[in-house]
């Protein structure tokens, strides 16, 4: 943030806004979505069109950019619009790196764009050290990153990422949904996009789909992104940009109060023995927990998942089990989410069937953690006695 304010006080006082009329000092939203020229056929503003640029929206890009200490952002209708415009980058003949294991969507997107470019498509193994490093190849052009791994957990060393990526003459794009600015900041690390599905723990509250794109650089792949969102218009709206504005003034608060919860979930069943594994890079016991904690600065996050004892029906009873904890696809918002990954995932999908991935929100851990218990009881009541 260099001499100015914190992080955390920019994102409470976005744009610092105090209207001279009457001192509000929420910033209004600009729903216009044309832009006036004045008698000389100028635009005062330089706006001329809202798919091209628009106040609230403009205002919302210019808080992620700070907060990700990049040099621009833009943001989309959706997260896989995002992708979309990054993946569509990519050309003939050049190669795309990615997770074996990653957020679905966004994998399925990368082998329908790299089939439609003529393009290559690899994957690696994010809880192999060497594995990211040993997928480049001569002709790689964008490795895609995940830290941590959707729905895993695995921690891939964003540093080290970087490194091998540039030294393959690569860029490295990383999707840091769940690990938001308020404790990851990957440019600073080394990558060169960032991308983030907005509507989960930026926006927080589950009322907005979005996505942004903050770079490093601003080159002519920057200018492509730019270009593809306003010919196709996936911009987001005012409306949405002005929620997402509400949201980003609670996310330190928000992401601070889910970290605790999930650590304390994560704590509390790491040893049950209905439980298999408890995924969670905030753990001590996790492999990936010493890379984390150089990397989250500011807590673990919201997300973890639990691997329970048996396969596909014993987690279906678990999750169909659970009252507490809300039914629903996404994550990071005020109320928590289970999902049986195995379940909802595309064919393509690799990840083990007996996981449940939980986001954990801000309401009381004690009753999160007893909804969880009584799920697993049912789990345990329903083996056969020895």
């Amino acid at each position: 943030m260099g001499n100015d304010i914190s992080a955390e006080t920019l994102a409470v006082q976005i744009g610092h806004f105090t209207d001279a009329q009457n001192g509000a000092i929420v910033p209004p939203v600009a729903p216009s979505t044309t832009f006036a020229r004045d008698a000389e056929g100028k635009l005062p503003a330089g706006l001329r069109y809202s798919r091209y640029g628009n106040p609230t929206v403009i205002l919302a890009e210019q808080t992620l950019a700070k907060l990700e200490g990049g040099k621009e952002a833009r943001l989309f209708a959706s997260g896989l619009a995002a992708c979309a415009a990054i993946l569509g980058t990519i050309r003939a003949g050049q190669h795309i790196l990615a997770p074996r294991i990653m957020y679905h969507g966004a994998q399925d997107l990368m082998r329908r764009i790299a089939a439609a470019h003529g393009a290559e498509l690899g994957f690696f193994d994010a809880a192999d050290p060497n594995g990211l490093r040993a997928g480049l190849r001569a002709n790689t052009a964008m490795v895609w990153i995940e830290s941590p791994i959707n729905p895993t957990w695995d921690v891939i060393d964003i540093a080290a990422a970087a490194e091998a990526a540039h030294a393959a003459g690569a860029i490295l794009v990383i999707d840091s949904s769940v690990a938001p600015p308020v404790t990851t900041r990957p440019l600073a690390l080394g990558a060169d996009i960032v991308f983030h599905s907005a509507s989960k723990y930026l926006n927080g509250h589950s009322d907005v789909m979005a996505g942004v794109l903050v770079t490093n650089a601003l080159d002519a792949r920057w200018q492509d992104v730019i270009e593809t969102r306003n010919l196709t218009g996936g911009v987001l709206g005012a409306f949405e940009a002005w929620l997402l504005i509400r949201g980003l003034r609670t996310l330190f608060l928000r992401f601070a109060r889910s970290s605790a919860n999930a650590l304390a979930i994560a704590r509390h069943f790491e040893r049950h023995p209905m439980v298999e594994a408890v995924l969670y890079p905030g753990l001590e016991s996790h492999p990936g927990h010493a890379v984390a904690k150089r990397q989250m600065t500011n807590g673990f996050g919201g997300m973890l998942s639990i691997k329970v004892r048996g396969g596909f029906d014993e987690a279906q009873l678990v999750w169909r089990s659970l009252r507490v904890f809300l039914s629903a696809a996404s994550l990071g918002g005020v109320e928590s989410l289970a999902e049986h990954r195995a379940a909802v995932e595309s064919p393509n999908s690799v990840v083990p069937r007996n996981l449940l991935r939980l986001s954990a929100g801000i309401e009381s851990a004690d009753d999160l953690i007893a909804d969880l218990a009584q799920a697993l009881d049912r789990l345990g009541a329903s083996r056969p006695k020895a």
